[in-house]
């Protein structure tokens, strides 16, 4: 292997991989990054067997070859030569690489790329294409919700359901659930339901960024056993997580007596300051809502107490519908969903204090997301 590509686009090319390579593992090969010559471009591989992400740039390629090198050596020693060329190649035996860059110059071992796991093709299977903007937005509104502990491994996934022309993302960890419904580009030609690794979602999010496509292909394989996301010049192919994901339409109220409407950034920083309170008191936030009349509007109260601490009292206008009506939640519940969204307002609909308070951005029918209350002493 001989080629040579410039700095800026192998440091960009390792650090959209490199996340992928395996930190702790029995298989060493999967501490390392491929680098291979595909078709006149340098290809760059890194995968933990449960996820693999490959990444193509612009290279002149001399002759034809590949080899594996450490992952977080190769990238930090890329990250640090100066904006230049860099030139590559192989020694005789196949297992150095030689890396020159203006003054610079440096030999690192690696291991013989067909030693390297074969990474999944996806030929076989549903198609579907969507829009990069709003997958984006869809995977940042869903996956913080996602559980982190394994107890229940379908909870630890984003459950993404393809119909028609629709495609709905959903997550809960047990004290909280969000949906988001998008529109695909191409409509796929049979239902699938398939739950996603949260990781493998938030890895789809942080690629999307860096791109400039405006379409997304997402393909899943016939036995519902791995997904693809391709972009232009990256693939990212997952494991997916067996198992059925719970009937969350269930948990979301038919009804509500309360419908207060508040601006969000308001609402952020009534609860952001609650939470210092809530710190020493298990984390809980009450909101009080009160409607208005003829002469003063509703308002929302936000607060929160430590016998040790002391307490804290905001409040913010609010259209409220309906009775008045009392809730408490957890603060980083209620901080994790407000920090994620767009709009300008929010409604939270209530129906007693021990059910579920639902969220529904306004001006928006796209996103859900249900929180379960916390009970207290009123």
């Amino acid at each position: 292997m001989k080629l040579s590509c410039l700095q800026e686009n192998l440091n960009r090319g390792l650090s959209l991989v490199g996340r992928a390579a395996a930190v702790r593992t029995t298989l060493p090969i999967t501490n390392n990054v491929l680098l291979a010559t595909d078709e006149g471009r340098l290809k760059l591989v890194a995968t933990n067997l449960e996820l693999a992400v490959s990444c193509w740039l612009g290279a002149k390629v001399e002759e034809e070859g590949s080899i594996t090198l450490p992952a977080k050596l190769l990238t930090e020693f890329v990250s640090t030569l100066p904006a230049d060329k860099i030139d590559m190649a192989l020694t005789p035996n196949g297992k150095t690489l030689n890396l020159k860059c203006a003054r610079f110059e440096a030999r690192i071992s690696g291991m013989d790329a067909k030693e390297f796991p074969p990474i999944p093709q996806i030929q076989d299977g549903i198609v579907a294409k969507v829009d990069l903007a709003a997958l984006k937005q869809a995977i940042s509104q869903v996956v913080f919700a996602a559980a982190s502990s394994e107890s229940r491994p379908v909870l630890t996934g984003v459950n993404a359901e393809f119909e028609g022309k629709t495609l709905t993302l959903a997550s809960a960890d047990g004290f909280r659930l969000a949906v988001h419904k998008l529109t695909l580009t191409q409509e796929v030609e049979q239902k699938c339901v398939v739950i996603v690794p949260a990781r493998t979602m938030a890895e789809v999010s942080r690629l999307a960024g860096d791109q400039q496509d405006e379409t997304v292909e997402i393909r899943v394989n016939s036995r519902n056993s791995q997904i693809l996301f391709k972009f232009k010049d990256i693939e990212i192919v997952s494991q997916l997580v067996m198992g059925s994901f719970p009937q969350y339409s269930q948990l979301v109220p038919q009804s509500t007596d309360t419908r207060v409407v508040v601006d969000i950034s308001q609402f952020l920083r009534a609860t952001k300051t609650a939470s210092i309170f809530a710190r020493d008191g298990s984390g809980i936030v009450r909101l009080i809502v009160t409607p208005g009349d003829d002469i003063t509007p509703g308002k929302l109260s936000v607060s929160a107490s430590a016998e040790e601490v002391g307490e804290d009292i905001g409040e913010i206008d609010a259209i409220v519908e309906g009775d008045g009506a009392k809730i408490a939640f957890n603060g980083k519940y209620l901080t994790d969903l407000l920090s994620i969204l767009k709009e300008q307002q929010i409604a939270l609909e209530v129906t007693t204090p021990s059910s579920p308070g639902v969220f529904k951005p306004v001006g928006s029918d796209k996103y859900l997301h249900v929180i379960m209350p916390m009970f207290v002493q009123w």
